[in-house]
């Protein structure tokens, strides 16, 4: 017995996944065998912040999820998703979460702030420009990877400026459908997430938006 709950044979599933999503990740070590995690490819990261997504989604909140994990060791060391919707939150966003929850782990742990200069970000939708400003001058990510190009304009270019160059686009079509249809039902908080009632206004000088 190895006393894990997902071994270094389980098949890599969205059920599999899934749980993974769920589970705090201060006790991925004690469930999760780390040779599974070594199996796991960019794309099966990406699918974890996806699956982060949909929970948000189901929530009521913004379906976008942000997974960050050791490049070294390819272990999850924080993971969230966005909570405008959940709490009234604009500032935890997909990304912001998963640092957070980056920090609050390594708190437990009894380590100071976590240095992500050798960690690799994946987040469902290309970042807004407040989590780029983040990503460029708090936290210098190894590695960002972006699941999501279509329902936002590409901000690669302001990471890249910004001094991020290591950047791959991986969209993920489960990330894009949900946040397809999340936007398409919920267009003000859609705004909102990503520039405020000031956006939300300026866009319904031009068209009507559901409230």
């Amino acid at each position: 017995m190895t006393g894990f709950f997902i071994t270094k044979d389980t098949v890599v599933s969205d059920a599999a996944l899934n749980a993974i999503a769920y589970l705090p990740t201060e006790h991925l070590s004690k469930t999760v065998d780390p040779a599974f995690f070594r199996t796991l490819k960019d794309k099966d990261f990406m699918r974890i912040a996806t699956l982060l997504a949909q929970k948000s989604y189901d929530e009521g909140g913004c379906p976008i999820g942000g997974v960050v994990i050791d490049s070294k060791t390819r272990q999850i060391i924080g993971k969230g998703h966005n909570t405008l919707g959940q709490e009234n939150d604009s500032t935890t966003h997909g990304e912001t979460a998963a640092i957070r929850d980056a920090g609050r782990v390594a708190r437990l742990k009894g380590k100071g702030p976590v240095d992500f200069r050798k960690t690799i970000m994946f987040t469902t939708l290309t970042p807004c420009v407040v989590c780029c400003a983040q990503i460029n001058n708090r936290c210098h990510f190894e590695k960002v990877i972006i699941g999501d190009i279509t329902n936002a304009s590409s901000t690669e270019k302001i990471l890249r400026a910004g001094g991020t160059q290591n950047i791959e686009v991986l969209q993920d079509s489960k990330a894009i459908a949900l946040y397809k249809q999340y936007a398409k039902q919920r267009p003000d908080l859609h705004y909102i997430d990503w520039g405020g009632h000031k956006k939300l206004a300026d866009v319904q000088k031009t068209r009507p938006v559901k409230k």
